[in-house]
């Protein structure tokens, strides 16, 4: 199949045709040429990629019945996947799809320090473990006023800041000495398969622990920690412990980014930013503006622009990238932040983010520019398959 004579915004290394054709075969991308007919006007984007949601844990127009983002009767939860709590028959999965989202990442929510494994998915499919490119993509850790508020009044930790960064230091702590365990009881076994060790020296695994077990990943840095905070004090802690424990720090949200840009930029973090369409709900987001993604980017900081649906709807992902033009963000930079960027940071751009040979054929068809309010979506397509259109 062919999409001819569109300009296409491919994402990779700024290119753009500005008349061009595309053609896909078996969900894969197989040729991205020049075109020869006739311009149409139209525009063709990769597929957008919101970094951080929670799209199907947090059921559209249900309590808490719908409701399966946070596990709020244990403070770590490192145990728990997000692909076990995802509804891909909720309607929010197709308002994504009509947004132009064809990807995501879906994580447990932020009351608990450790909350549980984040998945990559496609926005299309009924069995989650057919649309996942990864999973687990991330562990997800919480900062700041989230966890104090779900654990204030229950006299159990934490309650404080020092706490919510005690647990997880605790939590890690334990998962290095499991780990040690493990490795040195599979180097006792190797020994003696090699006969280099007497066979009444077999070191035992360390009883099972199935917390400690879903950690190896994260201090191993196979998966990467995303801490969620907003202020700058909380930020700075998250890297405080990523230094401690050598983790792979991303910041979610990063709302005070703006203020502490060079600082993060000198620290070589990763961000998602936002959500910034929406209300400042609570103290820590007294700093929140639009400003931040393109303050960010200006410092050289690889970040994504997010809704955290849904506290924004996912199909506004696009908006709010407009809207951080709108208030400075290179169009470039906004575009990278929900493409290419995210790809990038989640791990996943050797098969999404941008229009390239052997990449997924997950496009977004405009009928004009993407960042002027009355373009309209024509088409979507998710691994060769229209799903909007």
């Amino acid at each position: 199949m062919k999409i001819e004579n569109v300009k296409i915004i491919t994402m990779e290394n700024g290119a753009v045709i500005e008349n061009g054709t595309v053609e896909f075969t078996d969900g894969k991308i197989t040729s991205v040429e020049p075109s020869k007919g006739e311009p149409s006007g139209k525009w063709l984007l990769p597929g957008f990629i919101d970094g951080h949601t929670h799209l199907g844990m947090s059921e559209d127009s249900l309590g808490f019945e719908g409701d399966d983002t946070n596990e709020m009767t244990d403070p770590v939860t490192p145990q728990l996947r997000a692909i076990d709590a995802i509804n891909p028959l909720e309607k929010c999965f197709e308002e994504a799809r009509e947004g132009g989202v064809t990807c995501v990442a879906s994580a447990p929510g932020s009351a608990n320090p450790i909350g549980g494994q984040i998945a990559v998915l496609k926005t299309s499919g009924k069995r989650i473990d057919d649309m996942i490119l990864m999973a687990p993509a991330a562990m997800k850790f919480a900062l700041g006023e989230n966890p104090k508020t779900t654990y204030h009044g229950r006299n159990q930790m934490p309650e404080t800041r020092m706490a919510t960064a005690a647990i997880i230091r605790e939590s890690l702590i334990k998962a290095q000495k499991y780990s040690e365990e493990m490795a040195k009881a599979a180097e006792s076994r190797e020994k003696i398969r090699l006969g280099q060790a007497d066979p009444d020296d077999e070191i035992d695994d360390p009883d099972f622990d199935i917390k400690c077990d879903a950690l190896i990943p994260v201090i191993r840095r196979e998966i990467p920690a995303h801490f969620h905070a907003h202020r700058a004090d909380d930020i700075f802690t998250a890297i405080r412990i990523s230094k401690e424990f050598n983790l792979r720090c991303v910041i979610v949200h990063c709302t005070d980014g703006h203020i502490i840009a060079k600082e993060l930029s000198e620290e070589n973090i990763e961000a998602f930013a936002g959500p910034n369409l929406c209300d400042r709900s609570k103290p820590e987001l007294r700093e929140q503006s639009f400003i931040n993604p393109g303050v960010m980017a200006q410092a050289k900081i690889k970040l994504g622009i997010t809704t955290d649906h849904p506290v924004i709807p996912l199909q506004y992902l696009p908006l709010c990238a407009a809207l951080a033009v709108k208030s400075g963000m290179d169009r470039d930079a906004a575009l990278r932040a929900i493409t290419i960027d995210p790809a990038e940071i989640l791990g996943v751009s050797g098969r999404v983010g941008s229009i390239k040979v052997g990449k997924d054929a997950d496009f977004v068809l405009y009928d004009g520019d993407p960042f002027v309010f009355s373009s309209k979506i024509e088409n979507v397509w998710i691994d060769g398959v229209q799903v909007k259109g």
